[in-house]
């Protein structure tokens, strides 16, 4: 019985949609069932079941299975590479082999003669055995074993510096670039960590703010020189200097969506290190009420930037969402009625309706200057992407004094922090407190994954002190599933700390009162500490007690 056969007899295709994916085949050289899920008319999952009950073919599911390491052994990693086919177990003397595709008889008569055992075919999405084989046989293992199979691959790839321009214009120097990149993104990843070392070299992503290792095969480590002088080629970078730092940036479209690669290279002890900062438009671009503010917070923010002048800070450690912030910030006050100008180190972020001025201290154009510059051109926004000094805060005092509504960032720990690190900076205490309407501490946790959420009865003597639960009250975590690689988290949420300014804060900075007495006058104007959103948070379900005692101080 034939593939359409198959499916016209179980009412899954109709004839013209028979005659259309025929006519697809045709034209793109494609098997009448990779035509139809192409079409988007049947899942693989579907046309599986289809091919399981015809064939007499089980059909499993990979996800929560575990694999164990003698298993794995039995097929050769070039098998399991070039054929797509994964061991999934033992049962009566067969070898039990998942593959996408039951007509392959060849490349199960091959694994015949390689095991000397017998074959049992079971059914498997593709996707579930790519991700099977990035897992365990490591990222970018077929592609490697092209490399490795190649006879003068080697010596091309590995040598000296004379060979690095001809070794990273391989075609499969640039697929397996492309498919570290790739893999990234299909992550979620914010970074690629790339780290060689004597005998290896590490590639780590980082997901949701935690580093987490990829498995790569170990004969990655001899093509590292070639792999680093690819990523240095497309960053534009000087594939010879290997002795100082460089910086660059490289740009991919993935499934219609730009994303935008920030490279820094590092000379290294066994080679150059890189990190690469993915910077996806499509998942930072949040408007306001995505953000994870509560509903209080949320209005009193939406009052402070909606104010015609003053300035507003967003405070905390690198990472923490301060730059995401002020994007949703701008996108939320963006009009035809305002005229939005931007100084950034680097622009992160095409934002549409706002004129974007790129810091470059190479040529003098820094912070400082590029702000006294922009005041020229008659904004009523103005966004500075850091405050590092007197002179840049000095420009914002002006800015705001002359009617701009200023937003910034600054590497403080608390919102109380950031008129003190003002005034360490230089700033006069009663400009400070003319100026400053509010200052908005910010972290990130990261959120239980509504995949394998589960509550559980918590063990009250083990929950710090100050999470005040009722009796009763239960708490959530994640158990740990495919969907959140097993870490019980998938994305990320703001904790806020809001400060508005009011006279009584006023007076304490002119005053240069201690830290501990703007906070304890904050709060009795309604300040909310990071840690307390941050148990609201765990009330809610939304994250978990470890995540706020990690990213807020007890």
């Amino acid at each position: 019985m034939t593939i359409a056969d198959m499916l016209t007899r179980k009412g899954l295709l109709t004839t013209e949609q028979l005659a259309e994916a025929q006519s697809h085949t045709q034209a793109e050289g494609l098997r009448l069932d990779r035509a139809v899920v192409q079409k988007g008319w049947l899942t693989e999952r579907q046309l599986l079941e289809v091919f399981g009950e015809q064939l007499h073919l089980p059909v499993v599911t990979l996800e929560d299975r575990a694999f164990d390491g003698e298993l794995l052994r039995s097929l050769p990693a070039r098998v399991v590479y070039r054929q797509r086919l994964v061991p999934v177990g033992r049962v009566d003397g067969l070898l039990q082999v998942a593959t996408s595709d039951p007509f392959d008889l060849y490349a199960f008569d091959d694994l015949r003669l390689l095991t000397g055992l017998n074959i049992q075919p079971v059914l498997a999405t593709r996707e579930e055995i790519e991700k099977v084989i990035k897992t365990h046989y490591g990222l970018g293992g077929d592609t490697l074993d092209e490399m490795v199979g190649e006879d003068d691959a080697p010596a091309a790839l590995v040598e000296g510096s004379e060979d690095l321009l001809e070794a990273a214009q391989e075609a499969s120097v640039i697929k397996l670039v492309n498919e570290i990149i790739l893999e990234a993104v299909n992550e979620r990843a914010s970074d690629i960590h790339v780290e060689p070392y004597e005998h290896h070299m590490a590639i780590r992503y980082r997901i949701d703010g935690v580093l987490q290792d990829a498995p790569v095969p170990p004969q990655m480590h001899r093509f590292a020189a070639a792999i680093i002088s690819r990523i240095k080629i497309l960053a534009n970078l000087n594939i010879a200097e290997r002795r100082i730092p460089q910086d660059g940036r490289i740009k991919f479209n993935v499934g219609g969506r730009q994303i935008d690669v920030r490279v820094s290279v590092i000379p290294m002890l066994f080679g150059e290190g890189v990190v690469m900062r993915l910077l996806d438009k499509a998942n930072v671009l949040f408007t306001l009420p995505q953000l994870g503010m509560d509903a209080h917070s949320f209005e009193l923010f939406k009052g402070l930037i909606d104010r015609p002048h003053g300035i507003f800070l967003v405070t905390g450690p690198t990472g923490a969402g301060k730059t995401t912030t002020l994007y949703a910030a701008l996108n939320a006050i963006v009009g035809p009625g305002l005229k939005v100008l931007t100084v950034e180190d680097p622009v992160e972020y095409n934002l549409t309706g706002v004129n974007q001025i790129p810091v470059n201290a190479a040529v003098g154009m820094t912070f400082e200057k590029g702000l006294r510059a922009i005041l020229r051109h008659d904004p009523d926004v103005v966004m500075i992407g850091e405050i590092r000094d007197l002179e840049t805060a000095s420009a914002a005092i002006q800015a705001a004094l002359t009617g701009h509504l200023v937003l910034s960032t600054l590497h403080t720990n608390d919102a109380a922090s950031a008129p003190m690190r003002l005034i360490d900076m230089g700033v006069e205490p009663f400009l400070i407190s003319s100026t400053m309407i509010g200052s908005m501490a910010q972290r990130l946790v990261r959120r239980i994954c509504s995949k394998c959420k589960a509550d559980y009865e918590p063990d009250r003597a083990h929950l710090p002190r100050d999470l005040e639960l009722a009796p009763g009250d239960k708490l959530w975590r994640g158990t740990g599933c495919p969907n959140c690689r097993n870490t019980g988290y998938r994305g990320r949420s703001g904790l806020y700390e809001l400060m508005v300014m009011s006279d009584a804060l006023s007076e304490k900075i002119i005053e240069r009162a201690p830290q501990h007495q703007i906070v304890s006058v904050a709060k009795q104007g309604g300040l909310r500490l990071l840690r307390e959103d941050g148990w609201d948070k765990v009330r809610q379900g939304i994250t978990t007690p470890d995540e706020v005692v990690m990213c807020t101080a007890g």
